[in-house]
């Protein structure tokens, strides 16, 4: 049984609760776990907003901890080693997507870390890591590199693979400018990837109170983009813009910052309709438009061995059990800087019981 903190309806908030792991198959490591990262995304489950869901549901998919157990046939994991499981932990691996080692788009739909259908095991809803302990099958784990803080590794799990993905996508590399639109979550690490990239940084921004937080994050320039005259000077001046803004925000604007053949990745999700793209902005610099959503296991196992060879971390605030509806009532004011990470060994004495 585990100590975990989840939502019993969309009207709940987040309470004590019981969970029933099972216990480990051959593949899969049994993990305690020391921090586990907040998410906006968790919000709007546990609410409800993106839909029905199954309830009980402990959210939470930036999970760092240490292995307890392994199962027979795991050789890559060892009890005592320090690891990771981000946002999915299955999906159907015979797809071509799944062969290519891209999970994360699985043909067949991956299955998230909470709130998912775990087919191997039942059917069971998947639950997350406001949890004492989870169990995992190895393939969908990674290693936490040994110089990372792991408290400040968990966020790396969601937003750090979230856009280095799609940096990665577009070789970035020393020579070429970024812009990053927005300075959240998401927007903070695409600021320190790119930079330790190689790239030069713009950060975009509709407040300028962040203006001195974007500079000490090592951003280059930052663009007031609601003021014209300096949206004019950018015309031109970019390769690559990481949108990470999940309000519905035009986007014309910004095709003007980029040169010929540049491309804007859209990585934040808004709830509500976004304004028209205006088709003539992308044909004019053969510009594209295009999404990204997380990475690979392969690929977030880079991420954190590219995060270790360059000292990156996210900037983090911890919080203890007690305070995540309070966590959350923040997140979605925006009071954060900027990302919650709550430390499990606050997990309080669990009331309800849920199966995973």
């Amino acid at each position: 049984m585990a100590a975990a903190y989840g939502a019993v309806s969309a009207e709940s908030g987040l309470v004590p609760l019981t969970l029933a792991r099972r216990a480990p198959k051959a593949d899969d490591v049994e993990i305690a776990i020391e921090f586990c990262g907040l998410c906006h995304s968790d919000v709007h489950a546990t609410r409800g907003e993106w839909g029905a869901q199954n309830y009980p549901l402990v959210p939470g998919h930036e999970i760092v901890g240490t292995v307890n157990r392994v199962g027979s046939a795991v050789e890559d994991f060892a009890p005592g080693d320090r690891v990771g499981v981000g946002c999915m932990v299955d999906s159907c691996r015979e797809c071509d997507s799944c062969l290519e080692g891209l999970e994360q788009y699985c043909e067949n739909g991956m299955t998230g870390t909470y709130g998912g259908k775990d087919s191997r095991n039942g059917g069971a809803i998947t639950q997350g890591g406001y949890s004492s302990s989870v169990v995992v099958d190895s393939r969908y784990v990674v290693r936490v590199p040994a110089n990372l803080d792991p408290a400040a590794v968990a966020p790396l799990l969601c937003a750090g693979v979230t856009t280095f993905s799609p940096l990665r996508h577009f070789d970035v590399e020393e020579g070429d400018v970024v812009g990053v639109v927005g300075l959240g979550g998401l927007g903070h690490m695409a600021v320190k990837l790119a930079k330790a990239m190689g790239a030069a940084v713009k950060v975009f921004t509709t407040s300028e109170a962040k203006v001195p937080a974007a500079l000490e994050l090592g951003a280059d320039e930052v663009i007031l983009s609601r003021d014209e005259d300096a949206m004019a000077a950018a015309n031109r001046s970019i390769d690559l813009i990481i949108d990470t803004v999940a309000a519905p925000h035009d986007l014309n604007p910004y095709f003007r910052t980029l040169r010929v053949d540049g491309a804007l990745f859209q990585l934040g999700l808004p709830a509500e309709a976004m304004p028209p793209v205006n088709p003539r902005s992308l044909m004019r610099r053969r510009l594209a438009y295009s999404g990204s959503m997380i990475g690979g296991i392969a690929e977030t196992q880079e991420m954190l061995d590219f995060c270790a060879e360059h000292n990156l971390m996210a900037d983090i605030e911890m919080v203890s059990a007690d305070q995540l509806n309070e966590a959350y009532r923040r997140m979605v004011a925006g009071d954060v800087k900027y990302r919650f990470v709550l430390d499990t060994s606050t997990l309080q004495a669990p009331a309800e019981e849920a199966d995973a």
